[in-house]
């Protein structure tokens, strides 16, 4: 069940990123709160914490050097999916970390060729890699 409403949660922001380009704190927020509540309830909190902590310092870093490079939102995204990937593990938070930002620069290469404009929505790859990463880990 767990699984099904994170997914729902991924999706949605995907979505909603998509289409208004940016992620509302309404989403962002209680996502994390609810990841990291579960992530202690299980025994995985201090994963959590630290992985939810590093990922929002890197995108932290990242919007206040180049703020029109990355939104505030991915920054609050970014504190909720460090939680849930730091949860199984810096080996599955690396992988997220890492493939976020090569999905987004193929999507915009992609987006380019089309010429469909060069900025892309960056929360989707977000969402796709953290999401790829934990299922990875849960069902190797």
């Amino acid at each position: 069940m767990a699984a099904v409403l994170g997914l729902g949660w991924l999706v949605t922001l995907s979505v909603y990123d998509v289409r208004e380009r940016r992620l509302p704190n309404r989403l962002t927020l209680p996502g994390a709160a609810v990841i990291l509540v579960g992530a202690v309830v299980a025994g995985r909190g201090v994963g959590a914490v630290v992985g939810a902590a590093t990922l929002l310092g890197l995108y932290l870093l990242v919007h206040l050097l180049a703020a029109q490079a990355m939104g505030g939102g991915d920054v609050k995204l970014a504190f909720g999916l460090g939680a849930l990937t730091g949860a199984f593990g810096m080996d599955v938070w690396m992988l997220a970390a890492l493939a976020a930002p090569l999905l987004t620069a193929a999507w915009a290469v992609v987006a380019l060729i089309r010429r469909a404009g060069p900025a892309v929505p960056h929360g989707p790859s977000m969402c796709l890699a953290s999401a790829a990463a934990v299922a990875m880990a849960t069902w190797a």
